[in-house]
């Protein structure tokens, strides 16, 4: 599948210093590795919708580590999925009359473009799910065969083959150091797992399972639904775990550097993804796992049934500026969990528009120095926030002496705010 069009990044003299990212596995910052060739994968959108703030925010967080690392003069090798088929999907094309694919195809268009206003940097590879397919089958055929998956006979109506993973046997796997087990990611009681299990796609009261918080590998064809061959699996569709975890060890390291997303995939989606690759591996899936907070609106949860979705595309369409989402977003660290609001907008705006009249008045030597306060923010964890503060510190100076502009210091620091924050002034 073809991915967004990116926009050049600057290039800005000296380098990023050693990046600190928090892992969510083992719940404190770490130093990553000076890999000549970081590795990164975050999950993609499930295509019924269009982008809302917290997927727009999601993928910045992400887009700042990438920066950070060519910043560093790194060749990132980042890769991103789309889950073009899903109950989800499904669902909405049932309730709108449209046909799945074309819905599939018109949201994908969307969030691409989304993407590309906001200056998110693409993937090396943007996978569907259904191009995915000949690629899952044999992987899932190959857990049956090694007695990690199963399948379940149908009842109430379902019909039989359904092949689902065996989370304990393949706890049992291995007893090396880095080997996968429930709760290895999340660090989550069997109770929470369970609730969330039922919260985001899972099926714990699914007769016939071995156990309840075993994922689906394999759905068999129903009636009305979409289906593809699936060998001796039958026709069907894979799983939502699988497809991540299939095409990350297709187009990345094993293990890759940092496996990415929002927190609310840290269980089951991430979990279950490094138990399906350490089965299919014998290694991690990833080295590191970080996630994006959840934002709301007014400090409520955003959802579709409140209908209080905040829509890049509607902003956008109403004459907003890509750039000042873009701030707001950032206005937040990336962890935490924030609502969207009014009020943050107008300030982000703000923020924006004084960064621009500072340019006219940019002090001769004062951009290697936010430079380099810039760098520091953003390799402790990502720290977007302080490096704003630190850019805006810059512009209140520069508007408050209103010199004339030093044109050397105007265009490195414009291209740092590009090259590190992919903000446009």
């Amino acid at each position: 599948m073809k991915s967004w069009i990116s926009r050049p990044v600057p290039d800005v003299p000296g380098s990023m210093p050693a990046l600190r990212l928090f892992d969510t596995a083992v719940r404190k910052e770490v130093v990553l590795d000076n890999e000549s060739r970081p590795s990164m994968y975050v999950c993609g959108i499930t295509p019924y919708d269009a982008t809302h703030m917290g997927h727009a925010s999601s993928y910045v967080a992400f887009d700042l580590l990438n920066r950070a690392w060519r910043d560093s003069g790194r060749d990132v090798a980042y890769v991103q999925n789309v889950t073009d088929v899903d109950d989800p999907l499904l669902e909405r094309a049932e309730a709108t009359g449209v046909d799945w694919r074309d819905l599939a195809a018109g949201q994908i268009e969307l969030f691409q473009t989304d993407m590309e206003a906001l200056n998110v940097l693409p993937p090396d590879h943007y996978v569907g799910a259904v191009e995915s397919i000949g690629l899952i089958v044999p992987e899932v055929e190959r857990l049956v065969s090694l007695g990690l998956a199963y399948t379940v006979p149908g009842t109430k109506g379902e019909p039989d083959g359904d092949v689902y993973y065996d989370v304990e046997a393949a706890g049992k796997q291995s007893v090396a150091p880095d080997a996968w087990s429930l709760g290895c990611i999340s660090g989550l009681a069997e109770s929470e797992m369970l609730e969330l299990f039922a919260e985001r796609g899972g099926d714990p009261g699914r007769a016939g399972k071995r156990q309840a918080l075993d994922p689906l590998l394999w759905r068999v064809a129903r009636e009305g639904e979409p289906s593809w061959p699936g060998g001796s699996l039958g026709a069907g569709r894979p799983g939502w775990h699988i497809e991540c975890t299939v095409i990350a060890q297709k187009y990345l390291p094993s293990p890759f550097t940092v496996q990415g997303g929002g927190s609310d995939l840290i269980f089951p989606h991430h979990e279950m993804g490094a138990g399906h690759a350490y089965s299919l591996a014998g290694v991690p899936l990833a080295k590191h796992y970080a996630h994006a907070g959840m934002v709301g609106l007014d400090g409520e949860k955003m959802s579709k049934s409140k209908g209080n979705l905040v829509l890049v595309s509607k902003l956008r369409a109403a004459g907003e500026e890509p750039a000042a989402i873009r701030l707001g977003i950032l206005a937040h660290h990336y962890r935490s969990d924030w609502s969207w609001t009014n009020e943050g907008f107008e300030e982000a705006k703000a923020t924006l528009a004084a960064w621009r009249r500072a340019l006219a008045h940019a002090p001769a030597g004062s951009a290697a120095p936010l430079v380099a306060e810039m760098r520091a923010a953003l390799a402790a964890d990502l720290n977007a926030p302080a490096a704003i503060a630190a850019v805006s510190r810059w512009a209140e100076q520069a508007n408050a002496d209103g010199g004339p502009a030093s044109p050397a210091d105007q265009a490195l620091v414009k291209d740092a705010v590009d090259a590190l924050l992919g903000v446009l002034l």
